[in-house]
């Protein structure tokens, strides 16, 4: 990661804060009133077959790493933070970003709410509201969009090739369909209600879309970001950035 609008030290609050947040809405999430309560945290699986849930685990891993960063920058002099923990951690993290943190929030968000707004029982039945509290089904489904935001305002992120990137998401999404199938195969529960009232073509179709969608998300990353830093950079949005290939 280069460096940050506002410093280290300043980015470190912020992260700590977003952290801190992450780590409260996991537990949340996790508690044992809404575990005795969630027909799905006690099947199969449990809630690791949510994307929603995987999401959390994501940003809150994400956001970890930005701490320790952000510290790592903040206990050594700016020669010494070019190389070793600091360097290493930077690169993990810009990575993680663009390849994960980003695509994956803005895709929960997105196909929650279009699928919710449409028929909230493919996606959220009504039942759900008397276990998972509004604010919580907020933190977990719309703040993840405007944290990652203000993430990318922050703290400029060198992206990979558009090669590797698109390709690493790609492996992301097949194995993540690839457990949506399998949790299946094994108990015969669809993780989404939506997906038991398609018929296989129907099926076949939106998983389809649903991987592909993440292409268009990981390229808006790369804009967004372009955007958002083509002044700092000096024109263009590159000074951070790698050439695309």
């Amino acid at each position: 990661m280069a460096t940050p609008r506002f410093g280290w030290k300043s980015c470190l609050c912020v992260h700590a804060a977003v952290f801190t947040w992450y780590v409260f809405t996991l537990w949340r999430n996790c508690s044992l009133e809404i575990t005795a309560k969630h027909p799905g945290a006690q099947t199969y699986g449990g809630r690791w077959k949510y994307l929603t849930f995987i999401n959390l685990v994501m940003q809150t891993v994400f956001f970890g790493i930005c701490v320790l960063t952000d510290l790592a920058h903040v206990a050594v002099s700016v020669k010494s933070a070019r190389g070793g923990l600091p360097a290493l951690l930077s690169q993990i993290g810009d990575f993680y970003f663009s390849v994960l943190a980003f695509p994956v929030a803005t895709f929960v968000f997105s196909s929650f709410w279009v699928l919710y707004s449409y028929d909230r029982e493919l996606v959220y039945p009504k039942f759900i509201d008397q276990i998972i509290p509004t604010w919580l089904n907020h933190a977990l489904h719309t703040i993840i969009l405007p944290l990652i935001l203000l993430q990318m305002y922050l703290q400029p992120h060198k992206y990979p090739s558009r090669l590797k990137g698109i390709l690493s998401l790609a492996l992301f999404s097949v194995v993540y369909l690839a457990w949506v199938l399998w949790v299946h195969h094994i108990s015969g529960i669809w993780v989404y209600p939506i997906m038991a009232r398609l018929s296989s073509t129907g099926l076949t179709l939106f998983l389809g879309v649903a991987a592909f969608s993440m292409v268009p998300l990981y390229l808006l990353g790369e804009k967004l970001y372009q955007v958002m830093w083509r002044a700092a950079d000096g024109g263009g949005g590159k000074g951070a950035q790698k050439k695309k290939k």
